[in-house]
Order: structure tokens, then C-alpha cells, then sequence
């Protein structure tokens, strides 16, 4: 039976060109080991990066001893199996090289029988410097890519995002990034298994496809002397076991996106067997689903929809980067918080962006179980790549380890081959030679599809994203695929301006916004305190991004008088944006299938357009998912300055001002619900008001009648809406005819009090978007940023705990 021994833990490592010796963790990082020894400070803090890039113009040196066995060179081949080097490495063994590694994103089982003896070994790791290593493959041959990033990035497979992004630092960390093992081979090893799913009515039939290693190349499963023996446990405790045939499951518990169904995963451990002793298992956990996308032809033009056990899913989600910009700090516990606030929000789906990296094992784990489907980018984005055959051999590779690491998983819903390439080569974003224009084809529709088609055909490829499908066939067409909508934002354009179109599937639109005081002032001192200060620029990777934030900001509010009010209303903002364009395209269901925004989360503490900063915090954007992602949501659509002419200077013209609500419902059964409307004052005061009981079937969202207010005050009258399920809140807020900025808000008077972990806070007047502060901790609440019409909210705390809590509305932004 093959065995494994750990060389995790304890190593030593130092810079190539000195001769002291620091401690160093693994798996860990250069950076992480330098820190820890005191050689480097926080990379994080104000502009420390500068410096800590600098240190990636050296090479770094890890050692260690480790012990062999007689037994475990008793075996057919001792591997040393590296999960993860970061990235242009050699290896040696005793002195002798036993590898070149040149891939971030890829596995090294490194055969070193021949270099291992029974006692003390020694493994010596050479990690080169990858500046220096960009810097002399693109004097080579010049390849373009994101003006972000550091200039010949493309050249090396590290996530490109460790060298710069418009949102993140540069800091290209080195080091042993994964873990390490031994591993002892006793004849051949099981890679892995592909699972393949026949679903009929009332039975799912399962047949596996297992891919063996010997220690000295591969064989087929067909081979006599190999069998494999499968044994399944389903949720309820049945067991079914094969001989490595074919596996019939009745009655089978189907695996469901979050919000549509629940997520039994079935165990499956399979043994590899061989002259009739077992000699290796793997294990994983799977769900029975059919998932793909559904692109048929309609009277729009083509469906882009995700589709489970036959049921088209609105894709509800965000993108996600790496979470931390020194990868050995993502740890299991952190990523699974991560998740569980994605479905706290009511995510149903997660894209991961092809800047970064393939998450570990535990990532996909928590989407399993928290019904979170993943669109799954290979590590390809903005940026042209020469595809020599060194490069086509390692990527493949890289593509053959990914791809069999996670086809298993319930949550994989598709691959794509990379972000905004098609795009990016169509436009000419990018300085290209013929030949890199005829890579992009190879690498992205006939590379990628042929290693798919052998090791995992029954998920959905999608060749780039945006894309029609590829060929460079319109990738940016509202009608078929995906889309990257960037016209609010880059594009300056207001937030209304979503509401002119009605994408198939957007998997990236996005706003800007900056973290909370507490997260500002882990980077900053006192005097950086200013958004235009050089320390907040550092940390805002988005060219004139921070003038940006104040245009809209000029569009809506008054000016913030202060650093901490200006921080509340940006995120304010930040959620306003991304709400108007979800809940159109929510209203629109059927035609849009998919609202996922750019972006979840953080690498380091920045301004950025995530929901979730750098050290978990909800922005108000995630507390307004929560409420936009809603299974059952009733939005408003309303008529008013914004809708029409903004210039206060303009002939005096008939404002329209008018409401219509829509229920979407996202859920698998009708929706009885109870929808109330009413016209107020400033005050809070009703002028009238109106209700419907709907009933809105499943999947389906329903207009209601439509509410004019011709003889309403422009600036000093509101809507509020509100829908209740079997008694009970259920969704709701308000519109305004005007900016809030020249709304005639008069002063809500908040009080809040605290009763264990529940908080209350009421208004004398209308409140708009109330935020609820812990002073002295960090809380996550059940709900936050919402309005109040003259009355008072109770909620929850959900995590975390304090004393001291404030609270504020937008009447306060002046």
C-alpha cells in the first residue's frame, strides 16, 4: 500500500547570495519567513511593498534533512511530491538536481528512488528570482498584458495577480507554497478517478474511469494485473460496492444550488488493487446532479443559463481573487468563512477569476456544501502568451493536475479558458505578433478542448470570458453568452444606465468603494487619512479611481466633511450601483439568467470593488447582496430626476414620478405574498398608499400595476415598498424622485439599543440607508444599511460581539 510521510514543518532557508541561515515554515513563502525572522516588514502597511518587491530581485535557497527508511526504499519508486512551488525552481536531492520546476499552478511528484538512500537525506530548493526571470524571457520575445502588471508577467505560470493588479499589490512572493510530501509506491498509484452520471427517472447509474500511475509511466485500467474496487455510502447510510463497475442508485438524493434544493453529497473511496493486494485509495465526496448551460435559440437570440437536473438556475454570485496576497495566510478556516458569508448573502454560484490561482481542495469542499456552483476560469487573463513548446508542455500538465483534482466536485459547473482574452485580441487591447494571435486559437479552442474532451467531457467548456462561444465572433453581443458590463464605472456612466440593457448572463460588472475605518487604519497613520493622500493612493490600484468615486459621489450626495464619512458614503454608493443593475436584470428573468459582480473579496487592505474586505468585513454592498440576492425580491423601478434630466439649470420641465414593482422569485414554489406601497413625507407621514396580494409562480418574476405621482413634491415626497410572506418581512426599501443629495431629508433622530445580541434602532423621520457601528469589535449583523420610514428595525448579531455601537444615515452625510 502506498505511504506517505510529511515534510511539512521545520526547513531553513536564506537569501542565495548571503550565508546566514533564517528559520523558515512550510508550506510558507519567502515573504512570510522573512517577516517571521525580522528580515522584513509588513508589505501591507502604508508603502512598505515598495520595499519587500525589491527582495524578489534576489534568489532564495530552502533546505532541509529528512529521513529514509529501508521500508520505504523497500517500494517500486520513492516520490518527492511537491503540491506546490512558487515557481521557477530546481530541486536537488543529496546534491544531485532532481527537477526544474517551472509551474505555480501544477504538481511535482519527483521521482528521486535513484537519489535516496536509507538515513539522512538532503533536500535542497533553488528558487529564482522571477523579476529577474520576466525581465530576461521578455527582452527574448515581448509579450503584452495588463498595464497593471509587471511588464513580461505572461511569461511565468504564477497567478499573475501576485505581480499587480488594479486592485491588488506587487509583491511576487516565492517559496514552497503547498505541501510536501514522501511519498512510498508499491507497484502504481491512483491518481484519480473519473465519475460519470447517467441520471433516469428515479436512478442515477454511476461508472468510473480510474487513471493509474506506475512508479516508471502509465498503464490502462484494462491491464490485468490492475482492478479497482469502488464502495459508495450515500447520505442516508446505504453502501453500494462494485468491482469497479458500473453502480445503479435508486431513489438518489439530488445535489442542488443553494436556495433551490439541498446538497447530499454521496462518500466514494476507491481502492486500486493489484497481484491481489491493495495498493493505493482515493476518496472523494460527489453529488448527483446533471449540471451545463443552456444555450438554445429564442426570440432574443441565444440562452446563456445554468442548468441543474434540468431546473435553469439565475445565477446569482460574485468573482472571487485569491483572498490574501501571500498564499500560505490562506488557510481552510478563513476560505470557509469566506463561503459561508457568499450564502449568507445568497449566493448561489462563484466565478473564479483566471488572474489568480486554483484554490485548494478545501475551497471546493465548502462550495459542495454550501451549494455554491463555481465557474471555474484556467488561469489565463488579460494578457497575449507565446506558446513555445516548453510553455504547451507545462500547461498541459497544469491543465491535466487541475482538471483531475476537481471534475469530482458537485459545485464545478463549468471551465473557461480565461478572462477577456477573446475580447482583448478582437479590440487590440494589446500589442501582438501573428503567431500570438494564432496561439490564443490553439491554446483556447483546440489545446484546452482536447485535454477536456479525455479527462472530463461531461463539464461545460466555455472558451473565454465574454464570449458568444468564441471564434471571435461578437464576444461582447448582449444577446448570447456572457458579458463584462464596465460602462458604469469605467465608462462614467450613471447607474441608471443598466436598465438599457438586458444581457443573457453578466459575470462582471462592478463599483468601487473604500473599506471601513478600522480597515483604513491597519495600513494607515493619522495624516494618511485623506483619499488623496499618497498613502490611500498606494493603496488604490485603480488609475484615478479615487477622482472617479468623487464624480459619482458629486452626482449624489452632498460633500462628506469628514475622512470617515466620506469612507460610509462611498460604500453607499458601491451598493447603490450594483443593486440597480441586479435587480433589473432579476426583473427581467428569463432573458438574463446571470448577475454575478466583479468582485467578493480583498488580497490586502485596499479600495477596491470588493463586497468583503481584506479581513472579512462586510461593506455595505454585502449586506445589500443579502437583500438583492433575496429568493423572493421585490424591487422598485422608478421614474424620477434621475431617470430623466439631472441639469437643475434646465428649462423647467414635468418631472414624472412614478413607481412599478416587480416579485422575482427564485425558488422552486410559488410565491403568496402581500406587497405594500405607500407615497411619504420627509417625515415619514403617509400621502397614500396602496396593496396587492400576488401570487408569482415559481422561477418567474411578476410586474404589478404601476403608481404616477404627478402632483408629488420632486424633492420632498418618497416611495417606500414593502412584502410580507405568511405575516413576516420579506423584502422591501424605498426610491426617491431626486438625488438624495437634494432630497429634503429632516433629521430621523436615531437611537439605538441593545438588548444580549439583538439591536434596535428607530427613526422619527425617514432614515436612508442606516449603518450600525460596533465601536469597539467586529460584528457581523443581520442586516445593515437599510431604511427606516419613521419606525424601528430589530436585528440580530450573527458573529462576533462588543459594547459600544453607533449609528448614522445619510442625512448625516454633510
Amino acid at each position: 500500500m502506498i505511504s506517505r510521510v510529511s515534510l511539512n514543518g521545520a526547513w531553513r532557508m536564506r537569501r542565495a547570495d548571503e550565508s546566514e541561515w533564517i528559520p523558515a515554515v512550510v508550506p510558507g513563502s519567502v515573504y512570510t519567513d522573512l517577516m517571521a525572522a525580522g528580515r522584513m516588514d509588513d508589505p501591507f502597511w502604508r508603502d512598505n511593498e515598495n520595499a519587500a518587491f525589491a527582495l524578489m530581485e534576489y534568489d532564495y535557497i530552502y533546505e532541509r534533512d529528512f529521513t529514509v527508511t529501508p521500508e520505504q526504499l523497500s517500494g517500486d519508486a520513492l516520490l518527492l511530491y511537491c503540491h506546490g512551488l512558487d515557481t521557477i525552481a530546481t530541486v536537488y536531492v543529496n546534491g544531485c538536481l532532481a527537477a526544474y520546476c517551472d509551474n505555480m499552478h501544477r504538481e511535482w511528484p519527483i521521482d528521486i528512488t535513484s537519489l535516496a538512500h536509507a538515513g539522512v537525506n538532503n533536500v535542497k530548493i533553488l528558487f529564482f528570482s522571477p523579476l529577474k526571470y520576466i525581465r530576461a524571457r521578455n527582452a527574448e520575445c515581448y509579450v503584452e498584458g495588463s498595464c497593471d502588471c509587471t511588464e513580461g508577467f505572461p511569461h511565468i505560470r504564477k497567478a499573475h495577480c501576485m505581480l499587480g493588479w488594479d486592485w491588488g499589490p506587487r509583491l511576487p512572493d516565492a517559496g514552497i507554497w503547498r505541501d510536501m510530501e514522501l511519498v512510498t509506491v508499491d507497484r502504481a498509484r491512483l491518481v484519480s478517478v473519473r465519475i460519470s452520471q447517467r441520471h433516469e427517472p428515479g436512478r442515477v447509474t454511476l461508472s468510473f474511469a480510474p487513471d493509474i500511475e506506475k512508479w516508471g509511466g502509465r498503464c490502462a485500467c484494462r491491464e490485468p494485473e490492475y482492478a479497482l474496487r469502488v464502495r459508495v455510502t450515500a447520505p442516508d447510510g446505504r453502501v453500494f460496492e462494485s468491482d469497479g463497475t458500473p453502480i445503479a442508485i435508486d431513489a438518489p438524493e439530488l445535489w442542488w444550488p443553494n436556495g433551490y434544493g439541498a446538497q447530499p453529497l454521496y462518500q466514494v473511496e476507491a481502492t486500486l488493487t493489484g497481484e491481489g493486494r491493495a495498493l493505493d485509495v482515493w476518496t472523494a465526496r460527489i453529488g448527483l446532479r446533471t449540471m451545463t448551460m443552456n444555450r438554445d435559440r429564442d426570440e432574443h437570440g441565444e440562452a446563456f443559463a445554468l442548468t441543474v437536473n434540468g431546473v435553469k438556475v439565475f445565477s446569482m454570485g460574485a468573482d472571487y481573487i485569491p483572498e490574501d496576497n501571500i498564499f500560505s495566510r490562506i488557510t481552510p478556516e478563513r476560505t470557509r468563512r469566506l463561503l459561508e458569508d457568499c450564502r449568507l448573502a445568497n449566493y448561489n454560484s462563484i466565478r473564479v477569476w483566471g488572474g489568480g490561482y486554483y484554490p485548494d481542495d478545501w475551497f471546493y469542499d465548502a462550495c459542495d456544501e454550501l451549494g455554491l456552483v463555481v465557474w471555474q476560469d484556467f488561469m489565463f487573463a488579460c494578457s497575449m502568451y507565446e506558446l513555445t513548446p516548453e510553455f504547451e508542455a507545462s500547461i498541459r500538465a497544469e491543465f491535466v493536475d487541475n482538471i483531475r483534482r476537481l471534475r469530482h466536485h458537485a459545485a464545478l459547473g463549468l471551465w473557461c479558458g480565461n478572462n477577456e482574452m477573446e475580447i482583448a485580441v478582437l479590440e487590440k487591447w494589446y500589442r501582438f505578433t501573428p503567431k500570438q494571435y494564432a496561439d490564443y486559437i490553439k491554446m483556447y479552442e483546440y489545446i484546452l478542448p482536447q485535454v477536456l474532451r479525455e479527462h472530463d467531457p461531461d463539464t461545460f467548456y466555455w472558451p473565454a470570458s465574454p464570449s458568444s462561444g468564441g471564434g471571435f465572433d461578437d464576444p461582447g453581443d448582449p444577446d448570447r453568452g456572457d458579458v463584462h458590463y464596465w460602462q458604469v464605472w469605467h465608462g462614467n456612466k450613471p447607474f441608471t444606465e443598466y436598465r438599457k440593457y438586458l444581457f443573457r448572463y453578466v459575470s462582471e460588472f462592478g463599483f468601487q468603494s473604500f473599506p471601513c475605518l478600522k480597515t483604513v487604519e491597519s495600513f494607515t497613520l493619522p495624516e494618511d487619512r485623506n483619499i488623496f493622500s499618497y498613502v490611500m493612493e498606494k493603496h488604490q490600484r485603480n488609475d484615478a479611481a479615487n477622482g472617479k468615486i468623487m464624480n459619482y459621489m458629486a452626482q449624489t450626495f452632498l460633500y462628506p466633511t469628514s475622512f470617515d464619512v466620506m469612507l460610509y458614503a462611498s460604500q453607499l454608493l458601491q451598493a447603490e450601483a450594483i443593486r440597480y443593475g441586479v435587480e433589473h436584470w432579476r426583473r427581467n428573468r428569463g432573458r438574463c439568467m446571470g448577475a454575478i459582480y466583479w468582485q467578493i473579496n480583498d488580497c490586502w487592505p485596499v479600495a477596491s470593488w470588493s463586497s468583503l474586505d481584506y479581513f472579512g468585513r462586510w461593506k455595505a454592498l454585502h449586506y445589500a447582496a443579502r437583500r438583492f440576492f433575496a429568493p423572493v425580491l421585490l424591487s422598485c423601478a422608478e421614474e424620477g430626476i434621475l431617470t430623466q434630466d439631472t441639469d437643475v439649470n434646465a428649462e423647467p420641465y414635468d418631472v414624472k414620478k412614478a413607481i412599478r414593482l416587480n416579485v422575482s422569485n427564485e425558488t422552486m414554489s410559488p410565491a403568496c405574498a402581500r406587497v405594500e406601497w405607500a407615497l411619504r413625507r420627509p417625515d415619514g407621514s403617509i400621502i397614500e398608499q396602496g396593496a396587492d396580494d400576488v401570487t408569482v409562480p415559481a422561477l418567474t418574476a411578476s410586474w404589478l400595476a404601476g403608481h404616477d405621482f404627478p402632483d408629488a413634491p420632486t424633492y420632498a415626497s418618497y416611495a417606500s415598498y414593502d412584502m410580507y410572506m405568511a405575516g413576516e418581512w420579506v423584502s422591501g426599501g424605498t426610491a426617491l424622485f431626486c438625488p438624495p443629495k437634494h432630497f429634503a431629508f429632516v433629521d430621523p433622530h436615531l437611537a439605538l439599543s441593545v438588548s444580549g445580541d439583538e439591536i434596535t434602532v428607530s427613526a422619527s423621520a425617514y432614515a436612508r440607508s442606516v449603518e450600525i457601528t460596533c465601536e469597539d469589535g467586529d460584528v457581523l449583523l443581520s442586516d445593515n444599511y437599510f431604511d427606516l420610514n419613521a419606525d424601528s428595525r430589530t436585528v440580530r448579531i450573527l458573529r462576533g460581539s462588543g459594547t459600544r455601537f453607533s449609528v448614522r444615515s445619510v442625512y448625516d452625510i454633510r
